[in-house]
């Protein structure tokens, strides 16, 4: 159920600040609802052209118009004229958000709303804040990059590695509202800050993990890529008071580059954490095992043992980050927030191992970024007492630089290496595949030695299997959680997890999942 106030045309634009003339003139017409694809257009809807990087919107609004749309919202001078009112403004991705929230009457403002940020860690520490909230008896809902819930109950998204659009952002929220929610952890990455796709959602607390290399097809530097991270931090500044009127506070990482920067711009109040003595919360005494992680977090004025079944030690800093946020942002006490931490069992595609009956460890991970890649082959490294054989590939369409970094990290740091397909989109795999080899080679690996190309990934998670024994750690990375892989434009359904659980069933002899198609298998 979503909480949406009707309003006339007239009624809805007085309340957004892009709109700066008289509503006098404006057909008194019922809104149904605000879109961005021209073909989800409904009658009474309003429709935003936004321009994106392989579409512009302004050359489908006549199509809007014809299927009944009653406004049109743009960023361009338009040659001819419209039997709608039409409505230029300077940056339509920010009027979509604010049209977007004032038709589901602005929900984020009836919330406590947590924004989560970060190159690798956003959807583990979103899942811990989560947790913590649960762990305090809150009513809390959570929209991440895996999926949004609302209290107990999941919902289907479809999300893809990324911050959904403003109107679905809004809707989530008003539905959690009409739940009785009062406390929202929304991941926020790169492009929903960048792109608005969370704007207009008032945040009163802002985390972030780390600020690594990551997305600069898009961004274009990594300063860039860090300004956008940090839009973040400049929204808390620009919430209103709310009823329950909860403290703005930005929770900063001071282990990471990012922090000077970070620090230097927020203002608003103000809390660090680190994995050593010096900041609002610090780690001491963090002891690694199989069953997961133990630490004593020391904040001001108490120490805390800690305990955690996720794996790595990168996950303490996701922890002390969720504890510095439900702690000295929401005034939780310290005990609930490590029953809190220790009640979160896994997230999905995170660290996540594969049982069925094999000698050697299994693990999905989402690793998908040089640094990411780093930690999670460090963890299973440590989680190894025979090799680490890791199996992954780098995108098309996106960040090149990544290619060659991950393959000399692989190289660097795990013993056997499967270069094999992820996302290629339109690239040509082999020419990826190519790009991962050549740094490969000039890492010191040997192809058929050290390393291999196998382009299918099922073949490629087969022949990690094939060589692992008993103590060996096999990791697939780069896909975690995320349900299909495109190859040209078409996303085939494949999950990495199923990908494993079907080859371990075929090694083992067992019954078990099929292997997802991808045209890679032809």
């Amino acid at each position: 159920m979503t909480q949406v106030i009707r309003r006339t045309l007239p009624e809805l634009f007085s309340l957004v600040n892009f709109f700066k003339a008289s509503t006098e003139g404006l057909p008194a017409r019922e809104i149904t609802g605000v879109v961005y694809d021209s073909r989800e257009v409904q009658p009474g809807n309003i429709f935003v052209a936004l321009k994106g990087g392989n579409t512009d919107g302004h050359h489908y609004i006549a199509n809007a118009v014809e299927r009944g749309a009653i406004a049109v919202i743009g960023s361009d001078a338009l040659s001819a004229s419209l039997p709608v009112p039409y409505f230029r403004v300077e940056d339509s991705r920010k009027a979509l958000a604010e049209i977007s929230a004032a038709f589901y009457d602005f929900p984020a403002r009836s919330l406590t709303m947590i924004g989560v940020t970060g190159t690798d860690g956003k959807t583990t520490t979103s899942a811990l804040i989560y947790s913590i909230l649960q762990a305090a008896g809150i009513r809390a809902g959570m929209i991440s990059t895996v999926g949004a819930k609302l209290g107990s109950e999941e919902l289907d998204t479809g999300f893809h590695v990324t911050t959904p659009e403003a109107p679905d952002v809004q809707r989530y929220l008003s539905m959690m509202c009409s739940e009785g929610i009062t406390h929202v952890v929304l991941e926020s990455t790169s492009h929903g800050l960048a792109q608005y796709r969370v704007g207009s959602c008032e945040f009163d607390l802002g985390v972030v993990t780390n600020i690594t290399h990551e997305h600069l097809d898009y961004h274009g530097s990594y300063e860039a890529y860090r300004d956008a991270k940090a839009l973040l931090f400049r929204f808390l500044a620009e919430t209103q008071p709310k009823e329950r009127n909860t403290p703005r506070l930005a929770v900063l990482n001071k282990d990471d580059r990012s922090y000077p920067y970070l620090h230097e711009l927020t203002r608003v109040r103000q809390a660090t954490y680190s994995l050593h003595p010096g900041a609002d919360l610090w780690s001491e005494e963090v002891v690694q095992n199989h069953d997961g992680l133990n630490f004593i977090a020391v904040g001001k004025g108490f120490r805390q043992a800690v305990s955690s079944r996720l794996a790595g030690l990168f996950n303490v800093s996701n922890c002390l980050a969720a504890m510095a946020a439900t702690v000295y942002g929401l005034g939780i006490d310290h005990e609930t927030a490590a029953a809190g931490i220790a009640s979160l069992s896994a997230v999905p595609g995170r660290m996540e191992r594969i049982e069925m009956g094999q000698e050697f460890l299994c693990i999905v991970d989402f690793a998908h970024t040089p640094n990411a890649l780093r930690v999670a082959l460090q963890t299973a490294r440590q989680m190894a007492t025979g090799r680490v054989i890791a199996v992954f590939g780098s995108a098309g369409l996106r960040d090149r630089a990544k290619r060659r970094m991950m393959s000399e990290t692989a190289i660097e740091l795990a013993d056997l290496t499967i270069l094999t397909a992820e996302d290629p989109r339109t690239e040509a795999l082999e020419e990826i595949l190519a790009e991962m080899s050549e740094a490969a080679n000039k890492s010191g690996g040997i192809e058929g030695k050290s390393y291999w190309r196998i382009p299918d990934r099922g073949k490629a998670i087969r022949f990690a299997l094939s060589l692992a024994k008993k103590g060996d750690v096999v990791i697939s990375c780069g896909k975690g959680h995320e349900q299909s892989m495109c190859f040209g434009t078409v996303e085939y359904p494949w999950d990495d997890r199923t990908a494993m659980r079907a080859a371990l069933a075929e090694f083992l002899n067992i019954e078990g999942p099929l292997m997802p198609y991808l045209p890679t298998q032809d």
